[in-house]
């Protein structure tokens, strides 16, 4: 038996009605079992609970539970890391690749509020924008950070180092670099391959690549990447996390992206099985 819960955070998709009403008969539920809520303060329910921004539920919760998509989960994800406190995802969207618990199972819950759970730590990203040895913007991301380009048809050129050493130089519409849990998602979509959520490695997976044989790549967690683009490039290219953040770029920048000290600790009920997940999500016999 694990750590049990009695002070459960709700975050959720605020502008999906699918959403808000699963919350609001989640927080009836909860409150039937006698545990204390805090509810996201944008969420538009009057549910009669204590409400908050995303750093007081991170700081109070012992749980949160995030209603929605994956979308709705990396982005409460980026911002919960810091507090070390586990994520339950109750699927409100379309994949459900990391919101795995289904809107009406109550008792998968019930099972995870009282101490029967698998925890299942994911590595995420720590990406820096550096001019010389400034940082001038930076965000984390737990599916992947992208290189791509914004207002223009020609491709971007740009070097990649790895631990100091040149890795190649790019000729290419972008580079995903991904973790093992983005790899279903745009990195998987670029031809990349499907990796376990266990497995401690980048994925690097260039976007329409100029030369055929530049081909996707994996290396280790521990590595450092660095990014150099192309001063021509850089008017028409952008980086962003989790597709989610766009961060700043400029001439003679440097992007610098390493394992993130912090993991997002993803919770799944007892009979959660990634690779029945992977049937059922990308229709394999």
């Amino acid at each position: 038996m694990k750590q049990k819960f009695n002070r459960i955070g709700v975050i959720g998709k605020k502008d999906s009605e699918r959403s808000v009403k699963t919350i609001d008969k989640l927080i009836r539920h909860l409150n039937s079992k006698g545990q204390q809520v805090i509810l996201e303060s944008s969420v538009n329910l009057n549910a009669g609970v204590e409400r908050g921004d995303i750093d007081l539920i991170g700081r109070e919760s012992d749980l949160v539970i995030v209603v929605g998509g994956d979308g709705t989960l990396l982005n409460s994800a980026r911002e919960l890391c810091r507090w070390d406190v586990p994520i339950l995802g109750v699927n409100r969207g379309r994949l459900g690749f990391l919101v795995d618990v289904s809107p009406d199972c109550f008792s998968e819950i019930d099972q995870v509020i009282s101490g029967e759970y698998i925890e299942d730590p994911r590595m995420m990203l720590d990406v820096k924008i550096l001019s010389g040895d400034e940082v001038i913007s930076s965000g984390s991301a737990l599916n992947d950070t992208v290189l791509y380009k914004w207002n223009s048809a020609r491709m971007i050129e740009f070097s990649i180092n790895i631990d100091g050493k040149m890795l190649n130089s790019h000729r290419s519409d972008g580079l995903i670099v991904s973790t093992p849990t983005g790899s279903t998602a745009y990195a998987l979509s670029g031809g990349g391959p499907l990796v376990h959520p266990a497995i401690d490695a980048f994925l690097l997976v260039p976007v329409c690549p100029h030369t055929l044989s530049n081909r996707p790549f994996m290396i280790g967690g521990d590595s450092t990447i660095e990014i150099i683009v192309n001063s021509d490039s850089m008017s028409y290219t952008k980086i962003s996390c989790d597709g989610q953040v766009d961060l700043d770029l400029q001439q003679d920048v440097r992007i610098v992206i390493t394992k993130n000290s912090k993991k997002t600790r993803l919770i799944h009920p007892t009979g959660h099985d990634f690779f029945e997940i992977l049937r059922a999500k990308l229709r394999w016999g």
